[in-house]
């Protein structure tokens, strides 16, 4: 049972963090696109957030790279704490010079929420991916290049010309399951 402020002096509790971060989002973005959209864009930066512990999380309601155009739906972008994918070609690279993927800096992603029963087509992903760029703006400020420990890690941290988004789809039981999807066909990882 919620305590109710019977006595002025009674001190109320912190909001939660996810009530932060609901009260943190514009009035716009929630204007913009349809209610469940907004709370689903909510629950999966906050399981980014608090579970996975991405930082820098932005919903985007406006097509960055696009002229401002509307997105279909908010889109979330964020920096991981660990690069979460390397392309096949960096990999070997990678082999070469004695890397491991522990020594790459991660890369600022972007996440398309979803719903379990939504259904999802070729032609409604080249929409998504139509009106994202490479990479998410503000990609620059992740980490200063060209410090000692850095340089060795500068060539491989340097994105490739690839569009790729994480599919965050939720579950009736609030369960987030993530997917790595490519603008095309990507040559397959080696193991």
């Amino acid at each position: 049972m919620a305590p109710f402020l019977d006595n002025p002096n009674q001190v109320q509790t912190p909001l939660s963090n996810l009530a932060k971060i609901i009260k943190s989002s514009t009035a716009e973005a929630s204007q913009l696109h349809p209610p469940h959209l907004h709370h689903l864009a909510t629950q999966v930066q906050h399981n980014l957030e608090f579970q996975h512990d991405w930082s820098s999380l932005k919903v985007h309601t406006r097509s960055p790279h696009r002229t401002s155009a509307l997105l279909s739906r908010p889109i979330l972008s964020g920096i991981p704490p660990q690069k979460i994918y390397i392309h096949p070609d960096e990999q070997a690279e990678m082999l070469k010079h004695g890397l491991s993927e522990a020594d790459l800096n991660p890369t600022k992603e972007w996440v398309l929420p979803t719903h379990l029963k939504e259904k999802w087509s070729l032609r409604r992903f080249a929409e998504v991916f139509d009106n994202i760029g490479e990479a998410p703006p503000g990609e620059s400020d992740q980490y200063e290049p060209g410090r000692e420990d850095d340089r060795r890690r500068d060539k491989f941290t340097a994105r490739k010309q690839e569009k790729r988004l994480l599919l965050a789809t939720v579950s009736d039981d609030s369960t987030v399951v993530y997917y790595i999807i490519h603008d095309g066909i990507v040559k397959p990882r080696q193991n």
